[in-house]
């Protein structure tokens, strides 16, 4: 049986909108919690990109659903140090029930200190040292660290949960899962692709937790949800790695011009049509996934909750 969740925006919500959409979520039977971590929104028409940690505070008070992070990028923009420090933080507020997702970023983040841009290979090299830091500082020992990537010198963390903080790994192709199986405590991406579960598994994944995300727009019509989700998410459907390399929203505005209408209806469930939205949790379901985190487009989010609680949650 697959847990579902629901998943905060924050490229497209306000802290306090994140906050209240979480009570929201607890209320209609979600049962967990995604956030993403960005320092920019992927388009202007998104328009936020609180600081991540801020929130999951936040939640932590108001909510007593398990929160993810979907996904942080300990690589560039943030030292594994300072992220470490910050998901001990984010597992004592929230009890324990704070999962740490990681994964190699995007420009659109991380270019923002003025760093170069990695190629991928060397990216994945990155995030196994900084699995490697944070595990380490976990512990509660001095830390000294002298790697490839990074050095860590006489660190200590004093605030630690009572069990280290789980690391699930984000990818979307084998070196990554690879690594995610070698290296994480689960896995995590955005498509129900069961191929992709099954090298995890065969890489050394096991029964760890797989984690997979989705987004629809629940709407008064297809057309309006249509609408709505490809004026907010049109970036989604970029191919290949153009989504890792573009530095600004306005890149990926260009960029998305060639994303059309009806490649959105294909790719997103939108509408009221409850069976479209309960099959593209189903698909996940099917593909061997244990959790699945659906996203809600854009600002009708009484009425997706309601729609959800009465019509797609009782069926899953």
């Amino acid at each position: 049986m697959v847990s579902v969740g629901y998943f905060l925006s924050s490229e497209e919500f306000s802290p306090r909108e994140l906050v209240r959409q979480a009570r929201l979520a607890e209320s209609a039977g979600f049962e967990r919690l995604w956030i993403s971590d960005h320092f920019h929104p992927w388009l202007e028409e998104q328009g936020n990109s609180p600081f991540v940690w801020s929130v999951i505070g936040a939640l932590s008070e108001v909510t007593s659903l398990p929160v993810s992070t979907a996904v942080t990028c300990p690589i560039i923009r943030l030292h594994p140090a300072v992220v470490a420090q910050a998901a001990a933080t984010a597992a004592v507020q929230c009890e324990g029930r704070f999962v740490l997702g990681v994964g190699t970023g995007e420009a659109l983040n991380e270019h923002v200190t003025g760093e170069q841009w990695p190629p991928p290979a060397v990216r994945l090299e990155m995030l196994e040292e900084a699995i490697d830091v944070i595990r380490e500082l976990h512990t509660g020992k001095e830390v000294n660290h002298r790697g490839r990537y990074y050095t860590v010198d006489h660190a200590r963390l004093y605030t630690l949960p009572d069990e280290p903080v789980p690391i699930y790994v984000s990818a979307f192709g084998p070196a990554a899962t690879d690594l995610a199986a070698r290296a994480g405590d689960g896995f995590c991406t955005v498509m129900p692709d069961a191929d992709l579960v099954r090298e995890f598994r065969k890489a050394g994944g096991g029964d760890k937790p797989v984690q997979g995300g989705l987004k629809v727009c629940w709407a008064e019509s297809e057309e309006d949800g249509v609408r709505t989700a490809h004026r907010r998410w049109r970036n989604e459907l970029l191919p290949g790695k153009l989504p890792s390399t573009l530095p600004t929203p306005a890149d990926y505005a260009a960029a998305a011009t060639l994303v059309t209408e009806d490649m959105v209806r294909e790719q997103f469930p939108c509408g009221p049509d409850a069976d479209r939205h309960v099959a593209a949790v189903r698909e996940f379901a099917e593909a061997g996934f244990d959790e699945v985190y659906v996203q809600q487009i854009g600002p009708d989010q009484e009425q997706f909750f309601e729609a959800w609680r009465t019509q797609v949650l009782p069926r899953l």
